[in-house]
């Protein structure tokens, strides 16, 4: 059995060569353990990598190692002043390892704390929707050049949306909790769309869509912003950074940036698109991934706002079907309510689909 990790993060520091003063909890993350460490000099953040969730976490590390170092070199090549703002800097052992396997067989990584800016959990106007779809964009921009090795998949099949279709068939058959007559209209929509869940795939197969190195869990919360000018400096959390399609990262900004209600609100009716926060994080998507994308990643995000909907309805309704072993809830419905917006959501993008697209081709 894995010793209570709680206890070590200042041994674990020291294994990276540090002198902590002090170690404690730090941010609202429900995944990694993560510490802020004092020392003498400057704070630093440790994280312990969660292997129940990454069950390859030196595969997960030797990724972040690749993309943090090709994106410094871009930085590097831009002449751009403030690097270590820019990007996340490893701290390496003294050995040089950039992460350290401790006697229980935990990963853990260290680094550089980035003073002046702060992450927000929900986007409260669109010029942050602009500024977070611009990090994420210029992330994808400084990416498109990797050529390196082909990046190992942390989650697989993460965004595998007919995957996800099939699973929640699956556990609608099975209704292992007895929950499925109360909910047989959302059931029987979201089955209904077999055909929208696999549009970005096909697409993808087809030759249409190429593959990308992208984040996949593009939210305000994995953006850094200078406090005081407001601009987006860094982009956060690369642990699911892995091949993908660069349209996911825009529709999973969409998905949650660009509607009127929280995403476990109980009124699913309230459910509209927030036109000027979807344009805004259109708008910083594309001028932040510039010349980097082609004419059809460019001219999707629409659909795929409607995809990457869709695919979280059937991962929050099928929680719900399951006895919601997966999601976190706090009151009995809430992952229902979840998968309610969802759906609405996807309801909206679909009726508002001309206008929205008519303004993504104007920035095109």
């Amino acid at each position: 059995m894995k010793r209570d990790l709680v206890s070590v993060p200042e041994a674990v520091a020291r294994e990276f060569g540090l002198e902590p003063l002090s170690a404690r909890r730090y941010g609202g993350g429900h995944i990694n353990d993560t510490y802020l460490i004092e020392t003498g000099a400057r704070p630093y953040i440790l994280q312990r990598i969660n292997d129940t969730v990454f069950t390859r976490p030196v595969e997960l590390m030797e990724n972040v190692a690749l993309v943090t170092k090709h994106v410094r070199a871009r930085l590097e090549a831009a002449h751009v002043a403030d690097i270590h703002r820019r990007v996340l800097t490893l701290v390496p052992t003294p050995e040089g390892a950039e992460w350290h396997v401790d006697p229980y067989g935990q990963v853990w990584r260290l680094v550089e704390f980035i003073g002046g800016a702060t992450s927000h959990d929900v986007i409260s106007e669109p010029g942050q929707a602009y500024q977070a779809a611009l990090a994420f964009g210029r992330f994808q921009r400084q990416l498109a050049d990797f050529s390196g090795p082909r990046l190992y998949e942390t989650i697989p099949r993460f965004h595998d949306t007919p995957k996800r279709y099939r699973d929640f068939a699956a556990v609608v058959e099975a209704d292992p909790v007895g929950r499925l007559a109360g909910v047989r209209s959302e059931v029987d929509w979201l089955l209904a769309h077999e055909e929208l869940a696999g549009a970005m795939t096909r697409l993808a197969d087809e030759g249409v869509l190429p593959e990308r190195i992208t984040h996949n869990d593009t939210k305000l919360s994995n953006v850094l912003l200078d406090d005081r000018t407001g601009e987006a400096i860094c982009v956060l959390d690369l642990d699911t950074v892995m091949p993908g399609l660069s349209l996911y990262d825009f529709a999973d900004l969409c998905r949650s940036g660009a509607t009127t209600v929280a995403e476990d609100d109980p009124d699913a009716s309230k459910v509209d698109v927030d036109v000027p926060m979807f344009e805004a994080l259109a708008r910083g998507y594309l001028e932040g991934a510039g010349s980097s994308l082609l004419p059809a990643e460019r001219e999707l995000l629409v659909l795929a706002g409607q995809v990457m909907t869709l695919e979280q309805a059937y991962r929050f309704l099928g929680d719900h079907l399951a006895g919601d072993t997966y999601y976190h809830v706090d009151r009995e419905g809430q992952n229902l309510d979840r998968a309610r917006t969802q759906i609405e959501l996807v309801k909206a993008l679909q009726r508002q689909e001309p206008s929205l697209n008519a303004y993504v081709r104007s920035l095109v």
